[in-house]
């Protein structure tokens, strides 16, 4: 695994201006605008926003894996510096799996039903890498090791229903690290799993970063998830990315009204210890994400804002760097 050890200054992913759209012409409707993004060798970045903000479906669009009737209509997705915007159906499936690889939300719905573990493991490998059949299942008994699950050989021979949760959240991460991808992208990993489980999962992703040095893009809404696994943190919101930032400095002073927003609902035990009958009630962000057909003019955040302008109205702010490592799109905040 040579291959993993290079310099975190190098960038793997580049996304730059990507913009998704649903419909075509006159009936079309933006998703995602100008999403810009970097992610580095040995880094993790976590893209996080309410449901709807548009996380997930950055991930697909990196992919090449937009559902029906989504296009991805301008800007580039750089993988080395190679645009996946711009690679044929049949290019792609070379790509994913061996260069990038998600960890999907649900294991249950995105693996297989009728196939072995064992493979769903290995179907990859013989694609990809052009293992044979008894080298790529020595392969998956070494994956299997490596994301801790016990007696390998007798779940290479079982099926995902025969798996707990936790088993088959173990099975995503081994079948994306199958053939040593540049990038992993993985999409609310712990989201189905309970809470020892998910302390589990986290400790294991963290475990493989540090040994393989992959990098990974972490989609979640769970911000206590970003503070365990993040280098840097993207926001998003309807569709646009509002604020970029190493992951302690965003933690510690939020410059985006809707960053502040996110971090202030996050109940805090000390806060839950002193809540009595009648007390305040704990912080809360009003409103909900537009839409795609309901975002208004300018900053889609505008009517949530406590900060808005008549400025907010009328343009979306560009993206500001404010230093090094942070940048934000927000009228009031990037003076």
């Amino acid at each position: 695994m040579d291959g993993w050890t290079q310099s975190s200054a190098v960038t793997v992913l580049a996304v730059r201006g990507l913009t998704v759209q649903f419909g075509r012409g006159a009936d079309s409707q933006t998703a995602l605008q100008d999403v810009t993004l970097d992610l580095r060798r040995e880094e993790t970045l976590a893209l996080v926003g309410e449901s709807g903000s548009g996380k997930s479906l950055t991930a697909l669009a990196i992919m090449g894996l937009l559902p029906a009737g989504a296009a991805a209509t301008g800007g580039q997705v750089l993988l080395g510096g190679e645009d996946l915007l711009r690679k044929t159906r049949e290019q792609l499936v070379k790509t994913r799996g061996r260069r990038v690889a998600m960890v999907f939300q649900e294991p249950m719905t995105s693996l297989n039903p009728v196939l072995t573990i064992g493979r769903q493991l290995t179907e990859g490998m013989e694609f990809h890498l052009g293992f044979d059949a008894a080298r790529a299942e020595a392969r998956a008994v070494e994956l299997m090791g490596l994301v801790g699950l016990a007696a390998p050989q007798r779940l290479l021979r079982q099926y995902p229903h025969q798996l707990s949760g936790g088993m088959r959240q173990r099975v995503m991460i081994a079948m994306a690290l199958a053939c040593e991808p540049d990038l992993i992208i993985a999409d609310e990993p712990t989201t189905a799993l309970d809470v020892s489980i998910q302390a589990q999962i986290i400790e294991l992703m963290l475990d493989i970063k540090a040994r393989l040095g992959t990098a990974m893009l972490l989609i979640t809404h769970d911000l206590g998830v970003v503070a365990e696994m993040a280098d840097r943190v993207a926001v998003l919101y309807a569709g646009h990315v509002v604020e970029v930032a190493e992951v302690t400095e965003l933690f510690d002073r939020p410059r985006h009204p809707y960053t502040e927003g996110l971090l202030a609902a996050v109940p805090r035990l000390d806060q839950l210890v002193m809540q009595t009958p009648g007390s305040a009630r704990l912080a809360e962000l009003p409103g909900s994400v537009p839409g795609i057909n309901e975002r208004p003019p300018g900053c889609p955040f505008t009517p949530r804002c406590p900060l808005a302008t008549v400025r907010c109205n009328e343009a979306m702010p560009p993206m500001t760097r404010l230093s090094a490592s942070r940048s934000v799109a927000c009228w009031e905040r990037a003076a």
